[in-house]
C-alpha cells in the first residue's frame, strides 16, 4: 500500500519542515539542552509555548480557535516532522487530543470562550476522568453519581487511571445522573475544576518507578450548570466523540511509542563488539519486519482518509500491532543489554520495559481490539450485551 501526498499536503509538509528546523534547535539552544530533550513538564510547556507563538500549538483545530484546520493525514504528515528532529515532546494529551476537539463539537459559545484559549495556550492542562475500578472496558457500566442541585450538579464517585491528573487543572468528566435509564442513556459529561473543593487525587507508583496515573476522588464536588457539556442524557455520545478523537491523536503519533530500532542497534553493536549473538539479531529482524508492517498499514489508513473513507477495524488492529512492537522492542533491548537489564535508567530501555506492559491496556485493551477485529473484519457473532437495555439499577453493576 503506498501513500502519495496531495500538493497541499506537501507544502504542509514543506512548511512544518522548514519552521522546525529554524525553531527547535535554537529552542533546545536557549534551554541548554543537549541530545534529546527530558521528559518533564516544564519542559514540554516551554516548547509548547513555541508552539503557540508560531500557531502550531493544535493545527488540527479549527482556524477560528487558533489551529490550522489540519484534518486527519495533514495531522500525521506534522506528526512525522516532529518525530523526524526529535521534537515530539507530549504534553496535555488529554488536553488537546481529546478536550479541546470535544469542546469544540458539542461546546457552547461561552465555553468554547471560556476553555480554548488557556487550553491553547498551555497555561490549563487537562485530564480524563472515564475509567473506574469497576468500568474500565465497559465504560457505560459507570456509577460515579451527578445528583442535580439548584444550578448546580453534585458529584460523588472514584476515577482511575487519570493521565496527568496530579498536575491538571481541568477534568472532562462522565457520570451517571440517572440510574433507571439504562446504561448508556442516564449519563451526564461534565467539565470539573480539580482545584474544586472534595478532589482528591492520589498517584499511582508504577513499578517503572513513575506515577503518570492518578486514582481521583470526588466528594460532593460541585460543578456548575454552565460546565455541563452537551445535555443531561447525551453524555454517552459526548464521550464517543472524546473516544474517536483519542484513537486519532494515538493515530497520528504510532512512531514514537516503541524504542527507536536504530537505537536497538547501537545498543547490540556496543555491548556486544565481537557480533550479537543469532537469536538476538532475529528477534531484531522480527522488530524490523514489525516496523515495516506498521509504516504499511498506517500508509493504508492514511489512503482510505484520503479518499474520504472512516477507517474501521483497521485502527484495532493497528492497536495490536502497536501495542506488540512497543512490547517486543523493549524486551529485545533488555536482552540486548544484559545483567544491567535489571537495572532503571530513566530514559533507558530498561524503563521502556517497564512501562511498554501498560500499552496492552490503555486505549482499548488488546482483548477489546480483538473483539472489534473478530466482529467488523470476520464476521463471528457479536457478543450478548444482556443489560443493554435494562435499567442500570437492574444490572450487576448497578446493584
Amino acid at each position: 500500500m503506498r501513500f502519495t501526498e496531495s500538493s497541499e499536503q506537501a507544502a504542509i509538509r514543506t512548511e512544518a519542515r522548514a519552521w522546525l528546523e529554524a525553531n527547535f534547535a535554537a529552542w533546545k539552544k536557549e534551554r541548554g539542552i543537549e541530545g534529546d530533550p527530558p521528559a518533564d513538564l516544564d519542559t514540554a510547556r516551554s516548547w509548547h509555548k513555541r508552539l503557540h507563538e508560531g500557531t502550531w500549538a493544535a493545527p488540527a483545530w479549527p482556524a477560528e480557535y487558533g489551529g490550522r484546520g489540519f484534518g486527519p493525514v495533514e495531522s500525521v504528515v506534522w506528526a512525522q516532522e516532529k518525530a523526524r528532529v526529535g521534537a515530539s515532546l507530549p504534553f496535555n494529551v488529554p488536553g488537546f487530543g481529546m478536550a479541546g476537539p470535544t469542546i469544540i463539537a458539542h461546546g457552547t459559545d461561552d465555553q468554547k470562550e471560556r476553555f480554548l484559549p488557556s487550553l491553547l495556550s498551555g497555561e490549563h492542562i487537562w485530564c480524563q476522568l472515564f475509567s473506574e475500578p469497576g468500568a474500565g472496558s465497559d465504560l457505560a457500566s459507570l456509577s460515579t453519581r451527578a445528583i442535580q442541585d439548584g444550578d448546580d450538579w453534585v458529584v460523588t464517585g472514584q476515577k482511575v487511571w487519570s493521565s496527568g491528573a496530579a498536575d491538571a487543572d481541568w477534568g472532562i468528566l462522565l457520570a451517571r445522573y440517572d440510574f433507571e435509564a439504562p446504561k448508556h442513556k442516564g449519563l451526564i459529561y461534565l467539565l470539573v475544576d480539580m482545584h474544586s473543593d472534595g478532589v482528591d487525587v492520589r498517584p499511582l507508583k508504577q513499578m517503572d518507578g513513575g506515577a503518570h496515573f492518578s486514582e481521583v476522588f470526588l466528594t460532593n464536588v460541585r460543578v456548575s450548570a454552565d460546565n455541563v457539556l452537551g445535555s443531561p442524557g447525551e453524555g454517552w455520545d459526548v464521550a464517543m466523540t472524546t473516544l474517536m478523537n483519542e484513537r486519532m491523536s494515538l493515530g497520528t503519533a504510532t512512531g514514537g511509542y516503541a524504542f527507536p530500532f536504530e537505537h536497538l542497534v547501537k545498543i547490540g553493536q556496543t555491548e556486544h563488539p565481537h557480533g550479537i549473538p543469532p537469536v538476538l539479531r532475529q528477534r531484531l529482524v522480527q522488530v524490523f519486519i514489525a516496523n515495516r508492517l506498521l509504516e504499511l498499514l498506517n500508509a493504508r489508513i492514511l489512503s482510505k482518509l484520503n479518499r474520504g473513507q472512516i477507517p474501521d477495524a483497521e485502527g484495532s488492529v493497528l492497536k495490536l500491532v502497536l501495542a506488540k512492537l512497543v512490547s517486543d522492542s523493549a524486551e529485545v533491548g533488555v536482552h540486548l543489554i544484559g545483567p544491567r537489564g535489571g537495572v532503571i535508567e530513566e530514559g533507558g530501555v530498561q524503563h521502556a520495559f517497564l512501562g511498554s506492559r501498560a500499552f496492552h491496556i490503555g486505549g482499548g485493551t488488546d482483548e477489546i481490539q480483538r473483539n472489534v477485529i473478530a466482529e467488523r473484519v470476520l464476521g463471528l457473532p457479536r457478543e450478548a450485551r444482556p443489560d443493554k437495555d435494562r435499567p442500570f439499577r437492574e444490572t450487576v453493576a448497578g446493584k
